[in-house]
């Protein structure tokens, strides 16, 4: 009996080239509380969930995080994201990507550590509708990378295994959360983040972009 492969992406990173825009968002948003924070500090927090983000601001900054600042540092970072998010564009081949799958018949939704405030934004750059594609968001799950549960809530969308499923992301915080739930990780560079670093957290495959994974799509099982 024949796995029939499904496809999970995440968005920032591995679908639009949003990463930087999050990370100046972020930015914005922390100097506005007054917490000093290297733009590389953050950087390296994209992708995890906004929970655990402020858990290591805790740690690198000594500072109190009181769930009101919280709050404010969210919608602080969304509004800042709203401003920046007109520069977004879909990644190289991602539209590509997608279209293949769908021609093809092979199953595929996106699962985000973003909420939808900011993911809609995205969205509307890539062409998804999230009302025709199963879209997993903060919003959904009660908790975000690296915890697998978006990959499995976006599994369940479609009705599969995850055992049966490619998760494609940009950061290591995709790939510990693909080991997690039993899902083959894929890693794509566009977000940042080193070869030998999603290797070492599960990718089993490392491509360049969304283009590149299109070209190679036949070595990870995006075939009928």
């Amino acid at each position: 009996m024949r796995i029939e492969t499904v496809f999970l992406f995440d968005l920032d990173g591995t679908l639009v080239d949003s990463v930087y825009q999050h990370v100046l968002a972020w930015k914005e948003a922390l100097d506005a509380e007054g917490i000093p924070l290297s733009v590389w500090r953050i950087h390296r927090k994209i992708g995890m969930s906004g929970g655990l983000f402020t858990h290591q601001l805790l740690r690198e900054t000594g500072l109190d995080m009181d769930p009101a600042r919280i709050d404010r540092l969210r919608r602080l970072h969304a509004q800042a994201y709203g401003r920046l998010s007109t520069g977004v564009v879909p990644l190289p081949g991602a539209r590509e990507l997608l279209q293949t799958l769908t021609d093809n018949r092979i199953p595929w939704a996106i699962a985000t550590s973003g909420r939808m405030e900011t993911a809609s934004h995205n969205l509307l750059a890539l062409g998804v509708d999230p009302g025709r594609v199963p879209v997993v968001t903060r919003d959904d799950v009660k908790y975000a990378k690296p915890d697998p549960d978006l990959f499995l809530a976006a599994a369940e969308r479609l009705d599969a295994p995850i055992e049966h499923a490619v998760i494609v992301g940009d950061s290591i915080w995709d790939m510990l959360a693909a080991r997690r739930c039993r899902g083959l990780g894929v890693g794509l560079l566009s977000g940042g983040y080193g070869t030998e670093e999603l290797e070492r957290s599960g990718a089993v495959r490392v491509y360049d972009d969304p283009a590149m994974l299109l070209e190679h799509l036949d070595e990870v099982g995006g075939r009928r």
